[in-house]
């Protein structure tokens, strides 16, 4: 039982945490948007499934926390479900009522309801980031060779101690972070990188050797990497102004490294089992919180950032595919049918659904749950 409850300490809380925070962000730029332009909101909720507790606001809103902390949703008038399905008694309302619902709304105005979900997702990021580069300092060690692992890439093609990183895949260097992320994100592929060697430019093709790192929960993830490492590390504080700059710059680069990462999956340069469920997330969380609170920050503003692009793919049920949907009517000067947005819809569910299966399913395989089970009866 105390084990049990140490768990629940350590990563349940810490995940219940981050999520509630980054879908009531997201579900709350929906709900401010709707609001402004006049939609009628039946409920607010964080999480799925039977309530746990709530209040009704003056304007009738059901304000709710439910039992299943895995997303949200903010249910308009006139919607028949969460996922804001019309309502088939919608038609038969009155102009009055009409007016209220998110369905009768100029596209325009659908528009900015659905895709303040995701920008608001990303503002909290920029903003959380800022405040933690105004803070605690944002990570910013030199990009100087200060060690390099004995028999690595770097080594064996030449380069030296104290020599500084200018450029690594056609990317200026500014900051040696910079080069773990371009490095890690390009393992096995040929990365021409640009040194200053006391005032004389070198270049190098080197390949990053590809490593494999194990998680807590026994997931394996492959990097690049080509055995060089930094001379300190450090933490700069930034001016209000130099940090908003870097939070979106930083914001920027989270967002491409996913779609590269995506795409790496996709062409087979990555393996599928990386994509993790709930459970990597619950990890993670758990390790960040016992890390600090500034790690368990950055997390945060790491899945606001994931959970905002995500969305945004246009994929029906998720908020680009209802924004491809009234891109189109825009083009169309009409809506499409019924019948073709229920097609949608229905193949969004399903890709949703298999998605999330796969990655519960990586993550009960990565911790062994299946052995661990087996073995109960062994």
């Amino acid at each position: 039982m105390e084990h049990i409850l140490s768990l629940a300490q350590q990563y349940a809380l810490p995940f219940i945490a981050v999520i509630s925070v980054v879908v009531f962000v997201h579900e709350y730029g929906h709900y401010l948007v709707a609001r402004a332009c006049g939609i009628k909101i039946i409920s607010f909720s964080i999480g799925f499934g039977p309530r746990l507790f709530g209040w009704t606001d003056g304007h009738g809103t059901e304000w709710r926390v439910a039992c299943l902390p895995f997303g949200g949703y903010v249910k308009m008038f006139g919607d028949a479900d969460p996922a804001s399905t019309p309502d088939k008694a919608v038609k038969e309302l009155s102009d009055e009522e009409k007016k209220l619902t998110f369905f009768y709304q100029p596209v325009n105005k659908r528009i900015a309801v659905v895709a303040a979900g995701p920008l608001s997702n990303y503002l909290f990021a920029i903003i959380t980031l800022a405040v933690l580069f105004i803070l605690h300092g944002q990570p910013f060690s030199p990009p100087s060779v200060g060690a390099l692992v004995e028999n690595g890439v770097a080594a064996r093609a030449g380069l030296q101690l104290g020599d500084r990183v200018v450029s690594v895949d056609g990317n200026g260097i500014s900051r040696f972070e910079d080069i773990k992320r371009i490095i890690g994100m390009n393992s096995g592929t040929p990365v021409p990188v640009i040194i200053d060697r006391s005032g004389q430019t070198l270049t190098y093709t080197l390949t990053p050797e590809i490593v494999v790192q194990k998680d807590r929960l026994g997931g394996e993830h492959k990097s690049g990497r080509i055995g060089i490492v930094a001379e300190k590390i450090a933490f700069k504080k930034l001016t209000p102004l130099e940090a908003l700059g870097q939070a979106v710059i930083e914001s920027w680069k989270m967002s491409a490294d996913t779609l590269k990462g995506l795409g790496q999956i996709i062409t087979g340069v990555r393996g599928s089992e990386e994509i993790g469920g709930p459970l990597r997330i619950a990890e993670m969380s758990g390790r960040a919180a016992q890390d600090g609170m500034e790690s368990l920050v950055w997390l945060m503003a790491i899945i606001s950032i994931n959970l905002g692009l995500v969305n945004l793919f246009p994929i029906p049920l998720l908020d680009g595919g209802h924004l491809l949907y009234f891109s189109m009517e825009k083009l169309r000067g009409r809506p499409l049918s019924d019948e073709t947005q229920e097609v949608g819809f229905r193949i969004g569910l399903m890709f949703v659904v298999t998605l999330m299966v796969f990655a519960t399913w990586n993550d009960l395989v990565q911790a062994e749950i299946f052995s661990k089970i087996k073995a109960l009866f062994s």
